[in-house]
């Protein structure tokens, strides 16, 4: 299902991701390297639709004969990458996703990507943060397996992708042991409700450092009622963590000012932070401290002032503002927060939440292992 407004928007019709927004400029940039395995041009990727596990896949060349190409998924875009250049996004939410990253601490990241579609995102922070390690889950396992095929992904320790429902795969994950969550699942063109509870946010902020951040792409329309009960839903989930001190001042909206106008339909970028003196020392020895992924450690704590930040979203082929603090109290308004009323899904093997998962359940393939 796909709808249209003033700029073209669209939804995956799969229980999965999306690529809900129109495409914008964005600079062209290459880094030098040995790029893993995938096609090298237009011409080698398959033509016409794919059977996967949820529907169909296609790949479709951008009109313009670039190396762009964009991931449609029963029949709506999913994806948008540049074969030749990981570090183009053209989606505006991910442009915003991207400025938030780039605001973080330099050095590799620990980041799960909870909707991998095409793997756009995580192919972006390979090439703008070497050595970071990433896990990207998608509900459809032919669709992760083909996407190794197709496209330029990191190896395996770097890019590890599953094959599950997101909020089970992410209950398999030790406590503290990533710096970002990105939340990109939809159902047709809706985000399903089991993603977007308390208990998945404080599921999310368990599985962060502390001061790590989640982000989540939120699509919605005038009076963005729905945006308003997610932010009112991580509201809520800090509060119960740290009883309610300055869990406003940890949660920020990111999107286009005509948006926060009610002038049109699209995606809005949510974003929390863990605060950092929360249970700071859980999940401590988890990893060895040498390990290069580990760069963030003892760095400075993010936060959502952050004037690089602000700056960086300004500057965007289409300038974004950020909700924060007592912004982001009015913009909620009298909004109730999302509660889980369904039983939840459980992968096969998985420990209490926190636990690590009883086995891998990494998609088996070239890359993978």
């Amino acid at each position: 299902m796909s709808r249209k407004s003033s700029r073209r928007t669209s939804r995956r019709s799969s229980a999965s991701t999306s690529a809900p927004t129109e495409p914008s400029p964005a600079p062209r940039r290459t880094r030098g390297g040995t790029r893993p395995r995938g096609a090298e041009s237009i011409h080698e990727l398959p033509a016409g639709e794919i059977p996967t596990s949820t529907g169909t896949a296609e790949l479709v060349p951008d009109p313009d004969g670039s190396t762009g190409v964009t991931l449609m998924v029963n029949g709506v875009p999913s994806s948008h990458l540049d074969l030749a250049d990981p570090g183009l996004l053209t989606f505006e939410y991910m442009q915003q996703m991207a400025a938030v990253l780039g605001a973080l601490p330099a050095g590799p990241l620990r980041v799960v990507h909870l909707g991998a579609a095409g793997c756009t995102l995580a192919r972006y922070v390979e090439h703008e943060r070497p050595d970071s390690r990433q896990i990207a889950v998608d509900l459809d396992a032919d669709l992760v397996a083909r996407v190794r095929e197709w496209f330029a992904l990191p190896r395996a320790p770097r890019l590890r992708l599953r094959a599950g429902d997101a909020r089970a795969e992410l209950a398999t994950l030790p406590d503290a042991s990533v710096d970002v969550v990105v939340r990109d699942v939809f159902a047709g063109d809706t985000t399903p409700a089991h993603v977007t509870t308390v208990g998945f946010v404080r599921e999310a902020l368990r599985v962060l450092r502390p001061g790590g951040v989640y982000l989540a792409n939120c699509a919605d329309r005038p009076p963005l009622a729905l945006v308003r009960r997610e932010l009112a839903t991580a509201v809520a989930a800090l509060g119960r963590a740290s009883g309610g001190v300055g869990a406003h001042a940890q949660v920020g909206l990111i999107a286009e000012p005509g948006q926060l106008k009610g002038r049109r339909y699209g995606n809005l970028v949510l974003v929390v932070v863990r605060p950092v003196d929360e249970q700071a020392s859980v999940g401590e020895d988890r990893v060895a401290r040498d390990d290069p992924a580990d760069a963030l450690d003892d760095a400075a704590p993010f936060g959502l002032d952050d004037p690089v930040l602000a700056r960086a979203l300004r500057s965007l082929p289409v300038p974004a503002t950020l909700l924060t603090g007592d912004e982001v109290r009015r913009f909620t308004g009298t909004a109730v927060p999302l509660e889980d009323d369904v039983p939840l899904p459980v992968p096969d093997g998985a420990a209490r939440p926190g636990a690590p998962a009883a086995a891998s359940r990494d998609v088996v393939g070239p890359g993978t292992t």
